[in-house]
């Protein structure tokens, strides 16, 4: 978090307090109490806070409202079983995380990350502009001006009914806006139907956008309703549309002009209330200059254009990404792992052909791999090793690093402490352990021994012993050559 973070917890309910106290005490922060009669007294007293942790007792409700009339650009975590009515407007805004009990060091941190992009947001006077924060659109991480600028846009055309077209390299993220788009709209209790173009051969993809009738064609032996009747009321996502074949770019340009159809086989017309969003990988101005896509179906679609951003353009956001991605998996108990700064350096330094998608495949395999491990160096695959020593494009990203990521000096000492059925080398255990931390207290401090040891508190001269012990007189090689 950088320096330490100085937080509010208001809350009736001591035992709570002592809670939240000591996971935010854990994490570096300083805290300071107050119940829900006596708060704005405190805040009026000192407003340097980064953050309120309201507990959901007593007059919480009221404090909500005193907040966000007062504070608005105090971030505010919600903390209870139960929550108020329903938020609205800058309220929603304000209150950029829920915590549920059992309170966990992973979701406080999650939060106060929210809480920090909050700030800096209202920093930038992006809140006044309407803007709307990552809580509101879920999965779509980050701080930097690309993905900010996305969340704008959708938040502009996510209640118009209008045709959205969503541009941008595989893997970036282009169903993820189109479900948010749904779930945000007034269509969100109605269908939300995806269809991939590129997937279904050509001569079955009229039958699954618009259904056929029984005995239309060898083999349909039931009528079968298409995807644009199953999504009517709601929304229809064609999924990669720049591989349409130039036959059903007619077919549904008729649609999208009449809002009816027949299906394969049959007659009767159809009608339908549906909100397209289409997305592609590729350049569709291209294809219709060349012939392979119809024009005036290319601005039916592109009614609304939103183009995601490549992972490589912002990398400063990758260490909340992979923060969001931990957290999931620790959600759905798909594991866990962790990332020491060096390996997140490197990390940043790579192109990310295949985007987010790409970074997700790798975190869920390095967690197959390590469960419940730190990720140092040495345990990326080799083609993030090759980029090691080459200077990373963007300094922020430093800055950004969650420490949720990063190997907190005493987490995961539950997970050691398990003792194997068939019990365990207790010798061999903590050589292995020892041996892991001093490499990864040398890959954060650039090899430099000097510091490592003030990492691992312990004596320089102690630590090139222990160096020599493992074999890892490489590092003492780099050092002296520093200090020399």
């Amino acid at each position: 978090m950088g320096n330490r973070s100085r937080i509010l917890i208001i809350d009736d309910d001591q035992q709570q307090r002592q809670v939240l106290n000591t996971i935010l005490e854990f994490m570096g922060c300083e805290t300071e109490y107050a119940s829900t009669q006596r708060f704005q007294e405190r805040l009026g007293h000192d407003q340097n806070f980064n953050a309120v942790v309201l507990g959901l007792r007593g007059q919480s409700d009221e404090a909500l409202k005193f907040l966000n009339r007062h504070h608005a650009g105090l971030p505010v975590i919600l903390c209870g079983q139960s929550r108020p009515g329903q938020l609205q407007g800058s309220m929603r805004r304000q209150v950029v995380a829920e915590l549920r009990p059992p309170l966990t060091h992973s979701q406080m941190l999650e939060s106060l990350h929210m809480s920090q992009i909050y700030r800096a947001h209202c920093r930038h006077g992006q809140m006044a502009s309407g803007y709307h924060d990552v809580q509101v659109f879920k999965n779509l991480v980050g701080s930097s001006r690309p993905i900010r600028q996305v969340r704008s846009l959708m938040s502009q055309v996510m209640k118009k009914d209008v045709n959205v077209l969503i541009t941008g390299e595989s893997g970036t993220g282009k169903e993820v806006v189109a479900r948010n788009l749904h779930e945000h709209s007034g269509r969100q209790g109605r269908p939300f139907v995806p269809v991939n173009c590129g997937a279904i051969p050509a001569e079955l993809l009229e039958s699954e956008l618009f259904g056929h009738e029984k005995g239309a064609f060898t083999g349909a032996i039931a009528t079968r309703k298409g995807r644009f009747e199953l999504a009517d009321g709601g929304t229809l996502f064609l999924d990669e549309i720049g591989d349409m074949p130039l036959n059903m770019q007619v077919k549904l340009l008729r649609v999208l002009q009449e809002r009816c159809f027949e299906r394969v086989g049959g007659s009767a017309p159809i009608h339908v209330n549906v909100r397209i969003i289409a997305a592609t990988h590729k350049n569709l101005e291209e294809m219709v200059a060349s012939g392979k896509f119809r024009d005036d179906l290319y601005y039916r679609l592109n009614v609304f254009p939103i183009d995601m951003p490549a992972l490589r353009d912002r990398t400063e956001d990758l260490p909340l990404i992979l923060n969001d991605l931990i957290t999931r998996m620790e959600r759905d108990q798909r594991g866990s792992v962790r990332f020491s700064s060096a390996a997140i350096m490197l990390l940043c330094k790579y192109d990310w052909p295949g985007n987010v998608r790409e970074l997700a495949n790798l975190v869920e395999r390095l967690s197959i791999i390590y469960p419940m491990g730190v990720i140092g160096v040495e345990e990326l695959p080799d083609k993030f090793q090759k980029l090691a020593g080459q200077e990373v494009r963007d300094s922020r990203v430093a800055e950004m690093f969650p420490n949720t990521i990063q190997p907190p000096g005493s987490s995961g000492l539950d997970e050691l402490a398990i003792l194997p059925v068939n019990g365990l080398n207790l010798k061999d255990f903590l050589g292995r352990l020892e041996k892991k931390l001093i490499r990864q207290a040398l890959d954060d401090c650039n090899n430099v021994v000097a510091r490592a040891a003030d990492k691992l508190q312990i004596r320089r001269t102690t630590l090139v012993e222990k160096m020599r012990k493992y074999e890892l007189n490489r590092y003492a090689q780099t050092d002296d050559s520093e200090t020399s």
